[in-house]
């Protein structure tokens, strides 16, 4: 079975959704010019960036090398086989620290004597949620409680905990979400990171000697170098090495989906605004277009690489997941001047370059560094 296309439900009335074909459809122009992260501002930052060794965290790690910030990372191993952390080199371009967020006293050691932190590192799967739920609260609720304390009468200037779009209380509203709606969806995964969103907002209110705290919610990120467990484009690329068909939960579910670079650079503007001393306690990073269907994905995908994508619908019991996700990111804009640069159908054909390289067996490390300086310069990447 092909990609085929599935329709998905009423777009918001400030971002509309063409009929045309899949591939076009739902493309929203970018007139502004949008604000890139300054390295006037990152370098010689001392920044500490929990979860370097995951997919956002090593791009992150390479952006903040980019600009010139030094970077100390603090996260677990990667997980068995392939990940960006290897492919991007990232213990290249940091202080490797390798620690638990469940361990207090290793957290306050890497906090210390920073000046920004970047809080990544999280258990971000909803599957091994369910499968998992207790170590996802204690990854996720003590281990942030861990780092939010450890930043204590540090003198830092600001921190950014990144959080997630499935924060909200997901009651099937007609709209993507603003950030004042209602926390706390129902999953174990979405729920630790609602108690994340409450965390900080607690802190933030009781202590007076923590760095500027604000949260970044962000949607289902896509870009090279993702080798995650029960995600969609790792799932894909394993699908198509292996030479099997790819297996879906739900190709009609609904998600923001963007790409690594634009979320990055939006969690880096919102650490330099908070530094500032001028940024919202929370802000959505989302999709320039639309939201879309997972088989309006794959759909691009196919266009992008002009091979079929072969798939089957799971025969696994169904995981209890909404089938839609949506988030409203003007506030961005207004506050940050952030807004998304790559549209879905370049996000998707980057993503996909970059898996047919490193397949080739390419420098991953420097094509990646070669897309994040012409993206920081304003070009197309």
């Amino acid at each position: 079975m092909g990609a085929s296309r599935f329709l998905a439900a009423d777009g918001y009335a400030a971002r509309p959704r063409p009929s045309a074909s899949p591939v076009g459809r739902g493309r929203r122009a970018v007139e502004t010019v949008v604000r890139r992260p300054s390295p006037a501002f990152w370098r010689g930052k001392r920044v500490l960036l929990t979860g370097h060794t995951g997919f956002k965290g090593a791009w992150a790690a390479r952006m903040l090398a980019a600009l010139g910030a030094e970077v100390t990372g603090f996260a677990l191993d990667p997980a068995a086989g392939p990940s960006a952390h290897a492919a991007l080199r990232v213990a290249d371009c940091t202080r490797d620290l390798r620690g638990d967020l469940r361990d207090a006293r290793a957290v306050a050691a890497a906090a210390k004597g920073q000046e920004v932190t970047l809080h990544f590192a999280a258990q971000a799967i909803v599957a091994a949620g369910y499968a998992d739920p207790a170590g996802t609260w204690e990854s996720n609720v003590t281990g942030t409680l861990h780092l939010l304390q450890g930043l204590r009468g540090t003198g830092g200037a600001a921190a950014v905990v990144v959080t997630s779009d499935k924060v909200y209380r997901n009651s099937g509203q007609d709209r993507p979400f603003v950030e004042g709606d209602a926390l706390g969806d129902t999953d174990p995964y979405s729920a630790s990171k609602a108690a994340c969103e409450v965390l900080v907002a607690s802190h933030r209110a009781s202590f007076r000697d923590l760095p500027a705290l604000a949260t970044g919610r962000a949607g289902n990120v896509i870009g090279g170098g993702d080798f995650g467990a029960a995600r969609l484009v790792p799932d894909l690329v394993r699908a198509r090495l292996a030479a099997v068909p790819l297996v879906l939960r739900n190709p009609a579910s609904t998600r923001p989906f963007q790409h690594v670079l634009d979320v990055v650079a939006g969690y880096l503007l919102l650490a330099e605004a908070l530094a500032e001393g001028g940024a919202p306690p929370a802000v959505n990073f989302g999709p320039a277009e639309a939201e879309l269907t997972v088989a309006e994905l794959l759909a691009h995908w196919e266009h992008a690489t002009g091979r079929a994508v072969d798939w089957r619908l799971s025969d696994a019991p169904p995981m209890v997941e909404k089938p839609r996700l949506a988030l409203d990111s003007r506030l961005a804009e207004r506050a940050l001047g952030w807004r998304p640069r790559l549209g879905t159908a370049r996000a998707v054909a980057e993503t996909a370059r970059w898996y047919d390289a490193w397949q080739a067996g390419a420098d991953m490390a420097a094509l990646s560094d070669a897309a994040i300086d012409r993206f920081l310069a304003g070009n197309e990447i």
